[in-house]
């Protein structure tokens, strides 16, 4: 069991921020932050026992080089990338961004794309109103300790009426153990604006059991009639422990659709929420993920209803092998006064072998009448009537189970909006499954 306060120095956080030139008021915003460290608890969610994780590896400062173009980028993070595109791309090696490219014909229609840090310099007053107020730094211990020591990033500011046609690409990279990977992603997309955006996060330590800790968060604001597209995957070393959380504010009409791909080795923390607030918002969020070795994995889906008429779909599909334990969380809040609202969940585990292990919760919380809301949820093995009759067409039971494993996953896979990325997630999942 760990103690992630027992080894957090606040000041020393606030002294890597003034090193770095960052405003008065975020050097103090961290060190309250960190200050918080000590009075706050862990996250408790259902049936994982993080307080045995090694949680207390924060690592310390250690920026990444800087790079004139993406050709200069070390060949771990161009494998992560289509290299052959020319459109939006942000990268982050270690403590700090390496490389952004914001074409100008973007930039002329006023969308902004940089480092966390660098907007705290040149956007101010639009960060220091959003930064950390969907995802509070009071929220559990692990929320403050990123405030404090969150680095490189990325803002994406997407003015009124703008459609980026093309998706945002953002590569978060880690190959040093000892390394402060604490990404934030924020996210302004102003009224009836469009925008999708592709995270993904990895890191190569070479077989070294230094035990990285991920401790990531993303921000989604989406003003009225705006449409998001948020794509992550995610897949690092099997000693890296890999911590998610991810939320979005909607207003009027807003939209966002989350697609999720929890393909890391080590254990996982994942927790994706939206919050409707406007009347007529949407929210559509998939999300698979697949365990192997003796990973432990919580993965939560959230839809907190505000505005009236409001919608939630949220759709979880997990495969466990070997020992792996998975806990699936679905969750719809129904506010009181969201009348007309829909909150639809599913989940579904996929248990390949007999010490596999899966768990799926469905909850609703509904303190309005004029609602619908539905749940479904299962846990199983590989159906072995598909087997046969698969079988029965010349299959080998080999190929038989891949096929049904992949279908299980493509509602995910298939909505993903780069194609070398979902060429990339099919590699992945080969290298998992086997």
């Amino acid at each position: 069991m760990t103690n992630p306060a027992a080894s957090f120095d606040c000041k020393a956080a606030a002294a890597i921020a003034r090193g770095k030139n960052e405003p008065d008021w975020l050097v103090a915003w961290r060190e309250e932050a960190g200050a918080r460290v000590a009075d706050l608890q862990l996250p408790q969610p259902e049936k994982t026992p993080i307080r045995r994780w090694r949680l207390d590896v924060q690592g310390v400062h250690r920026p990444g080089k800087t790079v004139s173009s993406a050709a200069q980028l070390p060949p771990a993070i161009a494998s992560l990338y289509d290299a052959s595109g020319t459109g939006l791309l942000i990268v982050q090696h270690n403590s700090s961004v390496v490389f952004t490219r914001l074409p100008e014909e973007w930039a002329a229609q006023g969308v902004v794309l940089s480092s966390l840090e660098e907007a705290a310099r040149t956007h101010g007053e639009l960060l220091r109103s959003h930064l950390m107020t969907a995802y509070a730094r009071d929220e559990h211990k692990l929320a403050a300790m990123h405030a404090a020591l969150w680095n490189g990033g990325a803002f994406l500011y997407v003015p009124r009426d703008v459609t980026v046609a093309e998706p945002v690409q953002a590569i978060l990279s880690a190959d040093d153990g000892e390394a402060t990977f604490a990404p934030h992603i924020l996210i302004i997309a102003e009224a009836n604006s469009r925008v999708s955006f592709v995270e993904n996060v990895s890191s190569s330590l070479g077989g070294t059991e230094a035990a990285l800790v991920h401790n990531g968060a993303v921000e989604v604001f989406a003003g009225a009639g705006a449409h998001i597209r948020y794509a992550a995957v995610h897949d690092m070393d099997s000693s890296a422990i890999d911590i998610s959380y991810r939320r979005a504010i909607l207003e009027n009409d807003a939209r966002i659709e989350w697609l999720i791909g929890d393909m890391h080795e080590g254990h996982v923390l994942s927790d994706t929420k939206t919050i409707l607030r406007g009347s007529g918002s949407t929210s559509d969020t998939k999300v698979i993920c697949v365990g192997t070795g003796s990973q432990r994995m919580s993965v939560t889906t959230g839809a907190v209803h505000i505005g009236r008429s409001s919608e939630s779909g949220m759709v979880t599909r997990a495969v466990m092998k070997d020992e792996a334990t998975a806990i699936i969380n679905g969750v719809t809040k129904i506010e009181k006064g969201a009348t007309h609202a829909n909150g639809e969940q599913t989940e579904r585990v996929l248990m390949l072998s007999p010490k596999a292990r899966g768990d799926a919760n469905p909850i609703l919380l509904i303190d309005e009448d004029d609602v619908k809301a539905g749940h479904a949820a299962s846990v199983g093995q590989v159906n072995a009537e598909q087997v046969y009759y698969l079988m029965s067409r010349g299959i080998s039971r080999t190929e038989a189970e891949r096929l049904i494993i992949y279908g299980f996953l493509h509602p995910v896979v298939s909505e993903i909006p780069l194609e070398w990325m979902r060429d990339q997630l099919q590699r992945i999942l080969v290298k998992k499954l086997g």
